[in-house]
């Protein structure tokens, strides 16, 4: 497996699978997405900030954790945005660094909405 310059860089490959978009695959190494695809990449992350605050929801019932969780992620990411910015229009950096925290505590009260059948 080839090692990746940057932990928190994520790559679709790492959710288990390629995006299925035309010249993805050729442009993931020199970061030259389309719109469409800086658009999936987007998509991915929110699904995945999503699904951490579910799983941070499951784990406990707090409702200050998957803030914190949030901002961990957030401070994670930051200095890799700050490493590839001129490679993504702004737009994009905002995107996914405003939304992140947020929509993992959407994803959490999501999971506190719905009821769990205990049998």
């Amino acid at each position: 497996m080839e090692q990746r310059k940057h932990a928190g860089r994520a790559s679709t490959r790492d959710m288990g699978g390629e995006v299925r978009l035309p010249g993805y695959v050729q442009a993931e190494p020199a970061m030259l997405f389309t719109l469409g695809m800086k658009i999936a990449r987007l998509s991915i992350g929110a699904l995945s900030s999503l699904a951490a605050g579910a799983l941070v929801r499951t784990i406990t019932r707090s409702s200050v954790a998957p803030w914190i969780v949030g901002l961990v992620m957030l401070a994670l990411f930051v200095p890799d945005h700050i490493h590839i910015w001129n490679k993504f229009p702004v737009w994009y950096h905002l995107t996914f660094l405003v939304t992140l925290a947020p929509l993992v505590a959407l994803g959490a009260r999501l999971v506190s909405g719905a009821k769990v059948n205990p049998g």
